[in-house]
């Protein structure tokens, strides 16, 4: 079977996942999904005619998952794309300390240690620009920048990049991705991000409550997303291997208020209401540099937030997604705004 290569993904189900799936299949690729589908698996059915595509449910925080998954008549996978995790800063913390160390840096470590033993030669790592925290001196963070992690959620993801850095003389070269705060649609769509809830609550209730009105965020399509990714699927070693990139758009460092304005421009019945609101949790106020990759990569981003809300209202209006409120298009049940 002709292929570019094998590729596997752990929560391949998942936002990022299903729309990578798509990318990769289109490119060419033999891609193999690992995922509990915890929230469903409707986000694949379009590839299972494809026979390049292969699907195992199974749990990577279970010893030898990654093996027992794969199909014996393919190559070993060339590389490795870990997103399964606990998502976010409200899904940790629901789920308690234990089990967020167990299924973000436990399972980073079994999946690596896997991925390594069957010769795979690069591990791509979906981590978080939250490892940041709150910027000193209110300059953009690098890559370079101090870690301050505010959450539960932050404080697993540098875990799981200290132990693959310490990795980075392995034959399969660990490669890291922080992500910043995605929006847009995906063939499993996520409402308890910012801008797709803000949308969202705008849409159903014509009305939006803010908290922590003056926060600086960083934002990325998670189309943009899908192709950072496979720009550092398809990158030289040299520029991959035990690399830090944020990914993401200078485009997509926005206030609150400025977000609030585009779905406003959108949908200007809303009426907007701010509340004061301090808790302990996920205290992101930076804005975020983005010239590695850009420079090293030579990614730019193609889609904007205001793309975004157009697109959400759009999936929306159409009934594209018809019961946007089913749990399924939340990795948690609460978000703070």
């Amino acid at each position: 079977m002709d292929s570019k290569g094998h590729i596997l993904v752990t929560g391949g189900a998942g936002y990022i996942g299903s729309l990578l799936t798509a990318e990769l299949l289109r490119l060419g690729y033999q891609v193999s999904v690992i995922d509990t589908l915890l929230y469903g698996g409707e986000s694949l059915l379009g590839f299972l005619y494809n026979p390049n595509f292969h699907f195992a449910k199974a749990d990577v925080t279970e010893p030898g998952a990654v093996r027992s998954s794969l199909r014996r008549d393919w190559s070993k996978p060339d590389k490795v794309v870990h997103l399964a995790a606990i998502v976010g800063f409200p899904a940790c913390q629901a789920v308690g300390r234990q089990a967020a160390w167990k299924y973000n840096v436990e399972a980073t470590k079994m999946v690596f240690e896997q991925a390594a033993r069957l010769g795979s030669g690069r591990f791509v790592f979906a981590s978080t620009y939250s490892n940041y925290g709150l910027s000193a001196d209110g300059k953009p963070v690098t890559e370079e920048s101090p870690l301050n992690p505010q959450s539960l959620y932050a404080e697993t993801k540098i875990a799981a990049e200290e132990y693959l850095l310490s990795q980075k003389g392995s034959t399969c070269a660990p490669l890291i991705f922080r992500l910043a705060t995605l929006y847009g649609i995906s063939p499993r769509t996520r409402f308890d991000l910012i801008i797709n809830q803000f949308v969202l609550d705008a849409y159903s209730h014509r009305e939006l409550i803010i908290y922590q009105r003056g926060y600086s965020r960083s934002f990325v399509h998670v189309q943009d997303v899908v192709r950072g990714i496979t720009m550092g699927i398809e990158a030289s070693e040299k520029k991959a291997r035990g690399h830090i990139y944020n990914l993401g758009t200078e485009m997509g460092n926005y206030t609150k208020d400025e977000i609030v304005g585009l779905v406003v421009k959108r949908l200007p019945e809303t009426v907007v209401t701010y509340k004061d609101l301090t808790f302990g949790g996920d205290m992101r106020d930076i804005t975020v540099s983005f010239e590695k990759i850009r420079r090293v990569l030579g990614f730019q981003a193609s889609l904007t937030a205001d793309d975004g809300v157009r697109e959400v209202v759009h999936a929306l209006r159409t009934g594209l997604i018809r019961n946007p409120h089913d749990e399924r298009y939340r990795n948690a049940q609460f978000i703070v705004q």
